[in-house]
Formats: C-alpha cells, sequence, structure tokens
C-alpha cells in the first residue's frame, strides 16, 4: 500500500519566501494602471515599511536559526532568502524609478534634485537647509578619540571621504554625519518657485548638496547615504523579572541598537566605504542592500499626504452605520430586545464599538469593564474612555499586552494612566501574548446582573478600522458573555476555568477543535457526504493543521483557502493536494478578518463557523491567548459567508492563486472585486 503523503514527506514551502511573495504581491499593486498614482506610490511605500519588519523581526529570527544545529535552516536556505529579497528591493526601486515617479510627474508632481533645481529653487533651498538643518547636524570626523558613532536602527546617515587635514594637521578621512529623526523628509516647495504644478525635495538631497559646508577646508571626495536595521525584537526574560511594565520600558531604550541585520546605501556608493561601513557593523556582503534612490522609501508618505491632487487617490470610502441598529438607540437595548449585531468593518462603521464602550461609562447601571489591548495606538478614544470610566468609580480591567510589537511604548503609557486613575492592570501570562480581542460590560437590570460583550477579529484601533477588513461582533448571549467573563477570570487570577460553552480558547481549545472539525470534513468525505472546508486567514504555518488538511483532501473534502500572506501548504500536487486550493487576496484594504467554515453533511447542523482573532500558525494557537467564537443564528452565518468568503472565492481583480511551486499568478486583471463589490454594496445602504 502506497503511504499517503503528509509534511513529513512532503516538501512544505518556505514561510520566509513566502513572506517575500506576499510583499511582491503588495509591489504588483504599484504596477496596476487602475490604481491611483498616489496610491501606487504608497504601495511602494508599504512594502518598504513590511521589508523593514521583516529584517528586524522574522530575519534576524532566521539568522539566529540557521545558527543552532537541529534547527532546520542551512546556510544554502539563509542564502536563497536574501537573494529573493535582493531581487525583490531591486525590483521595487526599478518600479519607483521608471514607472510610478515619470507617471507622477507627467501629473506635474515632481522630486527634484540638486541638478535639476533653478537658481530660485538652490537659493530657496540653502535658506532652508542654513535655517532647519545645519543648525541640528553634528558631523563627526573618526580618530581613536572620535570612534563611529552609535547608528540607531532605521535611522537616515551619511558617511563621507574627506580629502586634506583636519584643522589639527592630520589625515582623518573618514566622517559621519547623523541626520536627526526630527527632521522632514520630504520638503515641499512653494509654489511661487515650483516652477508649474507640485515640486518637492528630499531631505538627503538638501543635505547632499550642502556636504562640503560641513566639513570646510576639506574635499569631499565621496559619500553616501546609509540606513542600518536591527534585530528589534525586545528580550527580555518574563520568568526572570518582577515587573513585566519596567522591565520592557528599559528594554525600549536599548531595543534601537540592536544586532545589525541589513545595511542599506546608494548605488553610486564606492566600494570601500561600504566596505568600510559592512567591517564596522560585522556584516557579511550578502548583507549589503545598494539602491537607487532614497534609503527609506517609506518616508515618501509624507509627500503622498502633501501633494494637492485627490484624483490621484483612491476615492473616499465612507463607512456606512449597521442598519440594524439604530444611531439613537440604545446599544444595551437593542442586543437585550432585538438580538445580536454583526459587523463588517471597514464597511461598515467602527463607531457603534465607541459607542458602546461610551454608553457603558455614561450608564450608571453599567458596574464594571473588561477590555483587552493588543494595538490601540498612540491616541485612542477607547482608551479615553476606559479612564474615563474608571474616574467615575466603576470597575475596570484591563488586559494590556506589553509585548505588542512596535505598539510597547503605546501600551505602556495607556497602562501606566489606567493604573493611575484606578484601574486594575494585568499583563496577561506569563510566556503567552494576549491576542483575542474582547470587551465585556456588566450591567445592573432590576434585581439581575447580566452581560454585553464585544468579539473581533481585528484591534481595538478606530484607524486600523477604516483600513483592515475584519469582523465585529456585538452580543447579550448569555453563554458567550459567560465564556467571555472566564476569560477576563483566567487572566486575572491564573486559576482554572470551567469547560467553555461556545468559545474555544488558545493556547487550550482551540488547536484541538480546529483539528476536530477538518477531521470530521475528512470523514464525510471518506462516507460519500458533502465535505468542504473554508478557511479565511493571513497565514497558514502551523504544521498538524496543514497535515490535517492535506488529510482530508485526500478523503474527498473540497478545500479552499484565502491566505492573505505566508502560506507553507503547496496546493495543487496531483494525487496530493490536487483538491485544495489557495488564493490571497491583495487590494485596497488589509484582509484581516479570520473566517472558518466547515461542512461535514446535507443537514441544518452539519456546518459550523468561526470567527477568530487567531490565525493557523503554531505561535497563534499555543503562545497567545486567542479565542474563535461560533455564529450560530442562520441568516448571520449566511452573511459571513456571502460577504467574507464567497466574494473572495471569485475574485478576479485582486486574487492571487499560488501554484504547488510556491510561486503566485494573478488571476485577473478583468472581473469583480470582491472589496469593491462590498464597498458598492454598502455605499448603497446594504
Amino acid at each position: 500500500m502506497t503511504p499517503v503523503p503528509t509534511t513529513r514527506t512532503l516538501a512544505l514551502l518556505n514561510r520566509e519566501s513566502s513572506i517575500l511573495a506576499f510583499n511582491r504581491r503588495v509591489l504588483a499593486q504599484a504596477r496596476r494602471d487602475d490604481v491611483p498614482l498616489l496610491e501606487r506610490l504608497r504601495y511602494i511605500c508599504i512594502v518598504s515599511s513590511n521589508m523593514d519588519e521583516f529584517f528586524e523581526v522574522r530575519f534576524a529570527d532566521y539568522i539566529e536559526a540557521a545558527r543552532q544545529p537541529g534547527a532546520g535552516v542551512s546556510n544554502r536556505d539563509l542564502e536563497v532568502v536574501a537573494m529573493d529579497a535582493h531581487r525583490l528591493i531591486d525590483d521595487q526601486y526599478r518600479c519607483f524609478n521608471d514607472e510610478v515617479m515619470p507617471a507622477l510627474e507627467r501629473e506635474g508632481i515632481r522630486i527634484l534634485n540638486h541638478g535639476d533645481r533653478n537658481e530660485a529653487q538652490r537659493r530657496w533651498v540653502d535658506n532652508f537647509f542654513q535655517r532647519q538643518v545645519r543648525p541640528l547636524l553634528v558631523p563627526v570626523g573618526l580618530d581613536p578619540s572620535h570612534p563611529f558613532p552609535q547608528v540607531a536602527n532605521k535611522s537616515l546617515n551619511f558617511i563621507v571621504r574627506l580629502g586634506g587635514q583636519d584643522a589639527f594637521g592630520r589625515e582623518n578621512s573618514i566622517a559621519i554625519v547623523k541626520v536627526p529623526r526630527v527632521l522632514p523628509r520630504v520638503i515641499r516647495l512653494p509654489d511661487e518657485i515650483a516652477g508649474g504644478g507640485q515640486s518637492f525635495v528630499l531631505l538627503t538631497s538638501v543635505i547632499r548638496a550642502h556636504l562640503a559646508e560641513l566639513f570646510p577646508g576639506r574635499e569631499v571626495e565621496a559619500f553616501s547615504q546609509f540606513r542600518l536595521t536591527r534585530d528589534s525584537d525586545l528580550a527580555v526574560d518574563e520568568e526572570d523579572v518582577v515587573n513585566l511594565r519596567q522591565a520592557l520600558r528599559s528594554g525600549l531604550t536599548t531595543r534601537h541598537f540592536g544586532q545589525a541585520i541589513r545595511l542599506e546605501v546608494v548605488n553610486t556608493c564606492p566600494p570601500e566605504l561600504s566596505a568600510f561601513l559592512l567591517a564596522q557593523f560585522a556584516l557579511p556582503e550578502a548583507a549589503l542592500y545598494h539602491v537607487n534612490g532614497p534609503v527609506n522609501l517609506v518616508r515618501l508618505n509624507a509627500l503622498i499626504d502633501a501633494a494637492d491632487a485627490p484624483h490621484l487617490r483612491f476615492p473616499p470610502h465612507e463607512a456606512s452605520w449597521p442598519r440594524r441598529l439604530s444611531r439613537d438607540e440604545s446599544i444595551f437595548k437593542h442586543l437585550s430586545e432585538v438580538g445580536d449585531v454583526l459587523m463588517h468593518h471597514p464597511y461598515q462603521s467602527f463607531e457603534p464599538v465607541v459607542q458602546f464602550l461610551r454608553e457603558a461609562v455614561e450608564d450608571p447601571d453599567v458596574l464594571a469593564i473588561k477590555q483587552t489591548i493588543y494595538r490601540t495606538g498612540s491616541e485612542s478614544p477607547l482608551m479615553d474612555l476606559l479612564i474615563e470610566a474608571a474616574r467615575r468609580g466603576k470597575e475596570v480591567m484591563a488586559v494590556v499586552e506589553l509585548k505588542a510589537r512596535f505598539d510597547e511604548e503605546a501600551n505602556i503609557n495607556w497602562a501606566e494612566r489606567l493604573e493611575a486613575v484606578g484601574a486594575q492592570v494585568v499583563y496577561g501570562i506569563v510566556g503567552l501574548k494576549t491576542h483575542a480581542k474582547l470587551l465585556l460590560v456588566t450591567r445592573r437590570e432590576g434585581n439581575r446582573l447580566r452581560r454585553y460583550t464585544h468579539l473581533s477579529t481585528g484591534n481595538y484601533n478606530p484607524k486600523t478600522a477604516r483600513l483592515y477588513t475584519d469582523v465585529g461582533y456585538l452580543t447579550a448571549d448569555p453563554e458567550l458573555t459567560s465564556d467571555a467573563d472566564a476569560v477576563f477570570q483566567q487572566l486575572a487570577s491564573l486559576g482554572k476555568t470551567r469547560p467553555m460553552k461556545q468559545l474555544l480558547q488558545a493556547p487550550f481549545t482551540l488547536h484541538k477543535q480546529m483539528l476536530r472539525l477538518v477531521e470530521q470534513v475528512a470523514q464525510a468525505a471518506r462516507e460519500g457526504k458533502p465535505a468542504r472546508i473554508v478557511a479565511k486567514v493571513n497565514a497558514l504555518t502551523d504544521v498538524p493543521l496543514i497535515d490535517a488538511l492535506i488529510t482530508a483532501g485526500q478523503a474527498g473534502a473540497s478545500i479552499d483557502l484565502i491566505v492573505r500572506g505566508a502560506c507553507m501548504l503547496p496546493p495543487g500536487i496531483p494525487g496530493v493536494t490536487d483538491r485544495i486550493r489557495v488564493r490571497s487576496v491583495v487590494g485596497r484594504l488589509l484582509e484581516h478578518s479570520r473566517v472558518l467554515y466547515f461542512r461535514w453533511g446535507t443537514g441544518d447542523d452539519d456546518e459550523a463557523l468561526y470567527l477568530s482573532s487567531a490565525d493557523w500558525m503554531s505561535r497563534n494557537m499555543f503562545r497567545r491567548i486567542e479565542v474563535a467564537w461560533p455564529v450560530r443564528d442562520a441568516k448571520m452565518r449566511q452573511r459571513v459567508i456571502d460577504e467574507c468568503l464567497v466574494p473572495y472565492l471569485h475574485d478576479r481583480q485582486d486574487a492571487w492563486e499560488l501554484r504547488a511551486d510556491g510561486e503566485y499568478e494573478r488571476v485577473g486583471p478583468d472581473g469583480p472585486s470582491a472589496q469593491r463589490a462590498l464597498m458598492e454594496r454598502y455605499a448603497a445602504g446594504g
């Protein structure tokens, strides 16, 4: 009997390569003629931001794994991923220089280099440099008493080779100029000297034109911008600290000076200068990235925001208010008398969530509010409302995830402000990130207490709620609210909880139940019953779940996976994964909702649909506090299917299909767009 291939015999796709493939799909958006020009530039900026995080986190861990015997990462694996990253970044700059910027120039939006600027423009730039830039620059000539300065993560710097002697008659030839982060990277020229249209200059060009002034009496022989990307993971031993908040606060001060991972220089950088920098940061040649343009394209977001050209941006989208929910009625009354409210963001407004919390704060019958805090942003109406609730004497419990990567400082600040007004603040469980999205309100109604809860696939962040697709759920269901309360009790007391009635929780029941449901579908397929799985997640890298999906497909189940980012399961291998299809949708909005559908027969009770905060990754299943909840109402379940799954399976404009070799092919370009259809539907009051 031929053994059934599983992940033990089937080569899975490389996770890091799959992350880079996602960024290629994002870059492809910058090449689409049907995308407005400034939005095409924004996609280029997004790729740069994504690649920064890739090097700061993923590739840093990958390098470390390659150093560990038995970790399964070889030097060759490392080389392949590094080469792929080099190709992607080269393509990104080609798109920037050869496609997007020439097209913007034809629209009257230009970035002027020093050689492009006329006399009036040069005078203005010189005046700007003398008043706004020069006073903040401190060039450092290197010698034994002037060591190489500390270079912060992702900061802008210049390296300069000087001729002649210094003021003391010595021939120190290398100098470093650190550029303060407070300086604007993109400067718009006044319209009266712009020469028609809108003209911008980059700070790098301003400094480059005045480098010689920083070294009077010396000759600037060669120079280059450079930028260093460092490992930015906060290394804190949670088991060995008394106060996690204080430990992380201390760690934030050193995060910017972690292990060097990548060095970016401009493509005109002389080899001896790049070699000097590589030696200084103890980096191999493969870590050097020559770029044809600014070393930090992320900062060009400032040009997108400053340009006066609404026709070159996506038309504004106004999120609609949920039809079942009146703006003027009490949300508590609606939930208790009418029923649950499901919201599909950003097609529907996030404001009802804010209103729900505001009503809880202002209602004298509300006694307690509990909320998880993962990524809320440095400015948050929700956090302001929690603080106000505590001031009013309500019992407020906030589970603040201090290790939400790159949001640590904002979350520490919120934790301190909440504690200052008497809120109970806890930081989840040692060793586990609290990634679940829960908001629980307890209200006195007559002689009883009643709970209301909000669950979500996404963060409590009104800004990202306008850009990310997520599903939010307001309910007074006694079982769901009781389960939510049990999660909060566990996070505070660290005690064991009773078995949940509806919620699935990682690291306890979520993974097991997902495996059980996949096996249930597989068994139905073996028995000749309808067997179907459709999973929409951001990433699929958990090996046991991949194994289970492969087995279910081989049993005859039809499986569609909508995976925005990294996917390690190779679909379409004859006789192995040919009943599994994987597609990725990359459009105007960031796909973020996690929707999990299973069917194992023909009856009404032979299907299940879960919404979740968790991706199908091992870290989400075993190293995070996550939740998933069932949508049991048949009409509401069908709505989720009709909006979150079916349109994405038929998308032909923004969809890509994954091949067995790990390459993605765009489905379109013509045909329906899931995101566009949903925007139009809700704009029309759907």
